[in-house]
């Protein structure tokens, strides 16, 4: 409700919501009248709302509102939530100044004079803080809560209204129009709507004081610690609803996009298998399971023996992506782990262009259209279609392009250096538990473009590095704390490990830089596969085309330093990623790497060389991005040949969908769960499907997810530890008897078994603890069977469309 400047009744209006306040609600009201009676407003008012109480709150109010013609009783039959109350509490006002404050009265009334103050003062509003020195707080509430609350209200601050530290204290004055403006405008109920007032304020460049005030903690109070998470989804939903309809088609392409890309396995998750992952989409799947089962079952979720048994596996150094693992948990256990996983595959993608399409927006201030082109070739670029067959960790990567974003806030003459390092560090903690290598090669790629920058432009170098060193310090500072403790586990907890051998070839291949992805448009497997480790692996591929555009283009625009740091950037990490040595292109000349010098230093040695290259994905996205908006003002012919020239070197790299294929069905024997008669898990024996999985053959984990991870098996598909040394390994540790039957499997052969290798079975099978062993359909079975035979002494029994050899229960240790 608007009224006319100067019509307003009343110096000073109180609204008071309440749910539920039968107890407190009559004192609080006495108090404040004593208070304004006595004070210098002549004219005032109190407006009482009661929330949909289901107490005798309202029968209070009226009784107030009868005894004193200055108070007002608004109501409504249902609890619909602070903000709905303050909403209709503030538009029936009339008051000059406008004072809301809780019904528990935390902080005493008295306090007004200092809020006053400060409008007197110039202020468009004034929050009563608990935060701000000179605040008084008289009665703490229980530790734990309080450091929950002030955890959340951290996030809220630094999310939504950075600089005011306390926004949930419900003591609050405002100029009376301004706040009748920013209350009919708010659009949520619940405990946000305090956030979303002073966000108003803000952005209509309307000053806020914040004022240290006395606060005593009440008993009953409405308030919990945990509303803060509920504060910050009410704010997400907030903003969802005022994004403009052009990012919302944004957001429509890019999620259009990554659904087109995994089409094959939506109709059924759980049934479709991406051939090209190899064994990844089981192992990816049973990450996702095991980090599920773990948290709803307040276990630890940087370890597990449910594979690599009994050893087991750790899982912080497995790349699990706990950042998504763990809020997508509920998901895992309702609708299981291949859901998820597909989820996760196909938002974070989408997620990830339009990270890209923000960043490109922000800084280069491109149109709209050049932005969703660059934003969909960083993202949706060869090496990531590549990884899209298996790779979560290399393809949601929307918070590269955030921390990209703050990082260059440091560099910003002027900026808010404290709250951005906070934010970058919060970022960096968080996309640690998303992927470290893909943080790892951001970082190089950040080094890259900041260096050649300085270089380009050294005044403005020297403007910012402190700042920007004060900014890495501060976040450095904020996410070490958080990262410790998980990284500490990483390299020195149980199963941990040293570094990973990926052996010969890891490099990428010059020609691979200029030729096409097997899943674009003008690649072909057999064009792809010599080039690469693997169909994973495809980790340059940018093709010809595009290479001689992004040449073409830093010609064109060789004056922007930005565009020549960017080249550089591209070319650098291109050459990096050629490995410790490379052979020339049809030839037999082998020269040493760019990468030789970093191949055994501390976490570089663990680096697929050939992923480098992933970097030249956002920096091309970007030097095209510049170019699609330069030809905008350009004349009409040499826009036309600029744009034909741009489709040339991208429409071949238009991703096709990836393949999928029917599942290899589980055997009866493990989905309807007759393995419980034969293994005994409460004496702690574990299942051994014949042969071991492996990281060529991890159908196991696939059973175990299946089963709900019922039981644990030896073997597994992960990286562990080898040796004295810890030197990493894909895979358990092997065994005689694990080597044994994978040799029979891929060989067909069944060798000569002594009895010394009898000896050695019954000994790997003590070690495991075997309840079972398990022999299903797959080639080379008949070998396998006539293996376990002669290692057994007997045959195994047909039951539920496997073999199975049932062993002697042994006492777990």
């Amino acid at each position: 409700m608007q009224h006319p400047a100067g019509s307003c009744p009343a110096e000073l209006s109180v609204v008071v919501p309440a749910y539920n306040e039968e107890r407190r609600l009559g004192p609080t009201l006495d108090a404040i009248r004593r208070q304004l009676a006595d004070g210098p407003w002549e004219r005032w008012e109190i407006v009482v709302v009661d929330d949909g109480s289901d107490d005798a709150t309202r029968a209070v109010a009226e009784e107030a509102a009868a005894a004193e013609a200055r108070v007002q009783v608004v109501g409504y039959d249902r609890n619909r939530g602070k903000g709905h109350a303050l909403r209709h509490g503030v538009a029936a006002t009339r008051g000059r100044r406008v004072l809301v404050t809780d019904a528990d009265l935390a902080t005493p009334i008295e306090e007004l004079e200092h809020l006053e103050k400060e409008l007197a003062g110039g202020h468009a509003a004034a929050v009563g803080s608990r935060a701000r020195p000179g605040a008084t707080i008289e009665t703490h509430q229980h530790r734990l809560r309080e450091l929950l609350g002030r955890g959340g209200n951290f996030l809220i601050r630094a999310v939504a209204v950075p600089g005011i530290r306390d926004t949930q204290c419900g003591f609050k004055l405002f100029d009376g129009e301004h706040a009748r403006a920013a209350f009919a405008a708010s659009r949520t109920d619940g405990w946000a709507i305090d956030v979303e007032v002073l966000r108003y304020f803000r952005e209509h460049a309307l000053t806020v004081a914040e004022v240290p005030v006395r606060w005593a903690h009440q008993e009953g109070s409405k308030v919990r610690a945990l509303d803060y998470p509920r504060v910050l989804g009410e704010l997400a939903l907030i903003r969802a609803r005022a994004v403009p309809p052009a990012r919302l088609a944004v957001l429509a392409f890019f999620l259009l996009a990554a659904f087109l890309l995994h089409q094959g396995r939506w109709p059924d998750p759980s049934s479709r298998y991406l051939p090209d992952s190899l064994q990844d989409q089981n192992q990816w799947e049973w990450f996702f399971a095991v980090t599920a089962e773990h948290v709803l079952q307040l276990r630890n979720p940087l370890f597990s023996d449910l594979q690599g048994f009994p050893d087991g596996v750790n899982l912080m150094a497995n790349t699990v992506m706990l950042g998504l693992s763990v809020p997508f948990a509920p998901v895992t256990a309702a609708f299981g782990p291949a859901v998820s996983l597909a989820l996760v595959m196909t938002l974070g993608l989408a997620a990830t262009g339009l990270a890209w399409y923000w960043l490109i927006r922000r800084w280069l201030g491109v149109g709209r259209a050049a932005a969703v082109v660059g934003g969909g070739l960083a993202a949706f670029a060869p090496p990531m279609v590549s990884h899209a067959n298996a790779h979560p960790n290399f393809v949601v990567l929307f918070m590269i392009p955030l921390i990209v974003d703050r990082a260059l806030r440091l560099c910003v003459p002027g900026g808010r250096v404290v709250r951005d390092g906070v934010v970058l560090g919060l970022f960096a903690a968080y996309q640690v538990f998303l992927g470290e290598e893909p943080l790892l090669l951001a970082v190089i790629g950040m080094l890259l473009f900041a260096g050649a920058y300085a270089v380009v432009r050294r005044d403005v170098a020297r403007a910012v590095w402190r700042p920007l060193g004060k900014g890495l310090a501060i976040g450095a500072g904020v996410a070490l704390p958080l990262v410790a403790f998980p990284l500490y586990w990483q390299f020195f907890g149980p199963r941990s490990y040293h570094s990973v051998l990926h052996g010969d070839g890891a490099g990428n291949s010059p020609l691979a830089l200029l030729s096409f992805a097997e899943r674009s448009l003008a690649g072909s497997r057999e064009m792809s596969e010599p080039l690469a480790l693997n169909i994973t692996e495809q980790n340059a591929f940018y093709g010809w085309p595009l290479v001689a555009l992004a040449l073409a283009i830093t010609i064109g625009l060789w004056e922007r330093a930005a565009v020549r740091a960017l080249a550089f950037t591209a070319v650098a990490a291109a050459f990096l990623s050629l490995g410790a040595e490379f052979r020339v292109p049809l030839t037999d000349v082998v020269l040493p790497g760019p990468w030789r010098p970093l191949a055994h230093q501390p976490l570089f040695e663990s680096v697929i060389e050939s992923r480098v290259a992933m970097v030249c994905a956002p920096a091309l996205g970007l030097l095209v991005a510049l170019a699609v908006d330069r030809l905008r003002i350009a004349r009409p012919a040499r826009r036309a040949l600029g744009l034909a020239a741009v489709a040339a070197a991208l429409v071949p790299l238009v991703p096709m969908p990836l393949h999928t294929v029917e599942r290899v069905p589980v055997p009866p024997f493990i989905a309807d769960g007759t393995w419980k008669r034969y293994v005994d898990t409460a004496r702690g024996e574990s299942l051994v499907p014949v042969p071991l999985p492996d990281p060529a053959n991890a159908e196991g984990l696939h059973w175990q997810t299946t089963a709900d991870l019922g039981f644990k098996v030896p073997g597994g598909y992960f990286n562990g530890p080898w040796g004295e040394d810890r030197t990493g390994i894909y895979g358990a540790a092997p065994r005689h008897t694990s080597n044994l039957l994978r040799d029979v499997r891929y060989s067909g052969r069944v060798p000569r078994l002594s009895e010394e290798w009898r000896r050695q079975a019954a000994a790997d099978l003590e070690y495991w603890n075997a309840g079972a062993l398990v022999l299903a359909p797959q080639p080379g079975a008949p070998a396998l069977r006539e293996t376990l035979r002669q290692l057994l002494g007997r045959d195994g029994e047909r039951v539920g469309g496997v073999m199975v050899w049932d062993l002697p229960a042994r006492d777990a240790e």
